[in-house]
């Protein structure tokens, strides 16, 4: 919208980069371009504005396809204004001298223009589409027809309007159509779901089984070796005390040969000594046979003297020295 200002009963309008300004004044043309910035009397001049940027405009609409299915495409026009000159001429651009709106709505009927035409060329791609073909690849399809339409359209370049691009967003059938077309394909994917579920659970089944088998052969071969070990410990007890008996076998046999011997030997000792003793006797009793009594007597008194205990002092009274001497005389007389 062009920027319109007062001062002493005349108007300074001032526009923008991307409009075109057309000023009549007197039914003569004044002005003609884009950006203008210039004054003028308000009761003598007539005033254009054509945007001559790029414009979005965004389109929805129903169609029915080749089987009878009711779908809504969705579409976005880039479009812009090449001929403002043109557009001026064929449509209402006029603007209010003293705030510079538009005193139509030329914007509005570009877009019934552009949307009617579209709509046009997508019903009928639509109509020879069947509703999955037109889902699967419909887009593509609408969109090449709809640029081909408008660019073959005759009244957009007499207006001086040229299409810049085209983009069909989507087709999308009724709600109820729409759940019925998921249906078969959740139903597909939720298969794919459960089967990659089953295959993991027997996956799992089957390692679990796998883990189990070999805990269970890790228990047979511990359980085999265990036994082994048992086998192995009562040979090696066994063998043990075999060796042990036989030692102690070897052992009895060299303490009853030592015994044997010792009393072999002490055998040998005592008749030795008992020969020696019986000779020595012999001897004693040969000597004493053939000595006189007298030598009898001494040698037994000599014993006795041996035997009898040690007296260290000895005190005689008269009357036992009277007594011995008695005796001896008279032994000395018998």
């Amino acid at each position: 919208m062009a920027d319109i200002s007062r001062r002493l009963g005349r108007r300074h309008l001032r526009s923008a980069p991307t409009s075109y300004i057309r000023h009549h004044r007197n039914g003569r043309p004044a002005h003609d371009g884009v950006g203008l910035s210039f004054w003028f009397r308000p009761l003598s001049a007539a005033l254009s504005e054509v945007p001559v940027n790029d414009r979005e405009l965004a389109m929805a609409f129903h169609a029915r396809t080749a089987d009878f299915q009711d779908v809504t495409v969705q579409a976005t026009v880039t479009y812009r204004i090449s001929e403002p000159g043109t557009a001026a001429d064929r449509l209402d651009f006029s603007i209010d001298p003293d705030t510079g709106i538009w005193r139509g709505d030329p914007l509005e009927q570009l877009s019934t223009l552009l949307t009617e035409t579209a709509q046009q060329h997508a019903l009928d791609v639509l109509a020879r589409t069947a509703l999955s073909a037109a889902l699967a690849d419909g887009v593509a399809a609408v969109r090449e027809r709809i640029a081909a339409g408008l660019a073959a359209e005759p009244r957009l370049p007499s207006t001086g309007i040229e299409v810049v691009a085209v983009r069909v967003v989507a087709i999308r059938p009724e709600p109820e159509v729409e759940r019925a077309l998921r249906t078969p394909a959740r139903e597909r994917i939720q298969q794919e779901a459960d089967r990659a579920t089953y295959e993991r659970r027997a996956v799992a089944v089957e390692r679990e089984r796998t883990i189990a088998e070999n805990e269970l052969a890790s228990r047979i071969e511990l359980a085999r070796r265990e036994e082994q070990l048992v086998e192995q410990r009562g040979t090696n007890t066994r063998r043990e005390a075999e060796e042990a008996a036989a030692a102690d076998a070897v052992r009895t046999e060299a303490e009853a040969a030592r015994t044997v011997r010792l009393a072999q030997a002490e055998a040998a000792a005592a008749r030795a000594s008992g020969e020696a003793r019986a000779g020595a006797q012999a001897a004693w009793l040969q000597v004493h046979g053939e000595a006189d009594a007298a030598t009898l007597h001494a040698l037994a008194a000599t014993r006795l003297a041996e035997n009898l205990p040690r007296i260290d002092s000895l005190t005689l009274s008269p009357d036992v020295l009277t007594t011995l001497l008695d005796r001896l005389g008279r032994g000395e007389r018998a």
